[in-house]
């Protein structure tokens, strides 16, 4: 009987130790329907605050507007990355989040992981691609490498709608259900 269920506890601890190395694994990209840019200068990209103009809806982000995420470069393929919003309105309470980043393809530059740190303490890993970008590199479209999540930056916190629908076009034509989007950029 004790052998039993020491075999059952043993196949048990198998079982989770495999959920949670399935867990940790990373996500197979090669058969996404995504590409990154084709090639960014990360200095120039990767320099400066671009504001959030179009994004899927999340739960973190309820309710945030005049959005933005603000980058710092460190050095090499180090970046410092803020996520910022307003509660509410443009005049709301600031919420922040953000961390250390690597870009994950050097020479591409498109790829980017970050390791935000939620409350300061609790590390949150994020991939994100840039999917296109402006020759300008007045504007771009990222996602995450699962195609879940999707947003669109300008580095003009207030574009107008004739600037802001081809750029949703664009997001369209990667093959991106736009009809999800939703809009917080001035919060009105």
């Amino acid at each position: 009987m004790r052998a039993i269920r020491y075999a059952h506890s043993r196949l048990a601890l198998l079982g989770v130790a495999a959920l949670v190395l399935a867990a940790c694994a990373t996500v197979d990209t090669s058969n996404s329907p995504l590409h990154p840019a084709t090639t960014i200068d990360a200095v120039r990209f990767y320099t400066g605050t671009w504001y959030e103009i179009g994004r899927r809806p999340m739960k973190l982000t309820d309710g945030c507007v005049a959005g933005g995420t603000t980058y710092t470069p460190q050095g090499g393929t180090k970046v410092k990355v803020l996520d910022f919003c307003y509660q509410g309105s443009s005049t709301g309470k600031r919420k922040t989040i953000g961390g250390p980043a690597r870009i994950l393809d050097p020479g591409t530059n498109a790829r980017l992981h970050v390791s935000y740190r939620f409350l300061g303490i609790v590390p949150v890993q994020r991939d994100y691609w840039v999917l296109d970008v402006a020759p300008d590199y007045s504007w771009f479209i990222s996602a995450d490498p699962t195609f879940h999540d999707l947003w669109i930056y300008t580095r003009n916190p207030r574009p107008t709608q004739a600037e802001v629908a081809p750029l949703v076009a664009r997001a369209k034509a990667l093959g991106y259900d736009t009809s999800q989007l939703e809009f917080p950029a001035t919060g009105g």
